[in-house]
């Protein structure tokens, strides 16, 4: 990484936040700020974000969205790592416009999880004219996980579906620690395709939003961007 460090506030210092700041300055990013619940529940100031750039958010579905439009409010960008929330995406989008400055959210940062959803699609339209082809998704996450099916298994799912042109059913298996194993099974009658995804280390989600961070730090127009922007604009190495 060359030039100065971009200075970012961490949202959630659960295990998401600590490896966010584990990996910081690995990946050309200073934190500046950590912020949990009792900081953001006595109400965010401009103080309490010391200089930062711009935010990553990682806590739970109920208060994503309203740590997110505090953020907005003091005109700091925001990368929003959390699921569970995002049917109140229209909320978001109204306070990206009234504070004229931009957000990014995505269901999982993995690079890995990108590729994997092109190739999700790519295979659902070449399935799509195989007569009797049953397609799922299966996504497995650990005991601690709020939301099922999670956000990248429905994001799967819908890449699936605009490649068959019809519905494709999500399973959700909560076991032990796993970080997240995502799974597309094509069955017919005599044979089958599975597609995996498995994160080994929470690290690569880290990864992900640190570089969806430096991105979203430079000046853009207020918009809700997605992974989709950030890799379309700067290939990964």
């Amino acid at each position: 990484m060359t030039g100065a460090p971009v200075r970012v506030a961490l949202v959630g210092m659960g295990r998401m936040g600590r490896a966010l700041e584990a990996l910081a300055p690995e990946r050309g990013c200073e934190v500046v700020a950590r912020l949990d619940a009792p900081e953001m529940a006595r109400g965010l100031t401009v103080a309490d974000l010391h200089g930062a750039e711009v935010a990553i958010e990682f806590t739970t579905p109920e208060t994503a969205l309203p740590n997110a439009v505090a953020l907005l409010a003091l005109g700091c960008p925001v990368v929003i790592g959390t699921t569970g929330w995002n049917a109140h995406m229209a909320q978001l989008e109204a306070a990206v416009v009234s504070s004229r400055c931009a957000a990014l959210w995505a269901p999982n940062f993995s690079l890995g999880v990108q590729l994997f959803l092109a190739i999700a699609e790519d295979a659902a339209r070449r399935a799509r004219e195989i007569t009797g082809i049953d397609v799922h998704v299966v996504e497995t996450h650990h005991t601690a996980k709020k939301d099922a099916p999670s956000g990248t298994g429905i994001a799967i799912a819908e890449r699936l579906e605009a490649g068959l042109g019809r519905a494709v059913p999500v399973s959700s298996v909560r076991v032990g620690s796993v970080p997240g194993t995502h799974e597309v099974i094509m069955d017919a009658a005599f044979e089958q395709i599975t597609l995996t995804h498995t994160a080994r280390d929470r690290r690569v989600f880290a990864d992900g939003a640190l570089a969806a961070a430096r991105w979203l730090a430079a000046p853009h127009t207020p918009a809700v961007y997605t992974m989709r922007d950030v890799l379309s604009a700067s290939p990964p190495s």
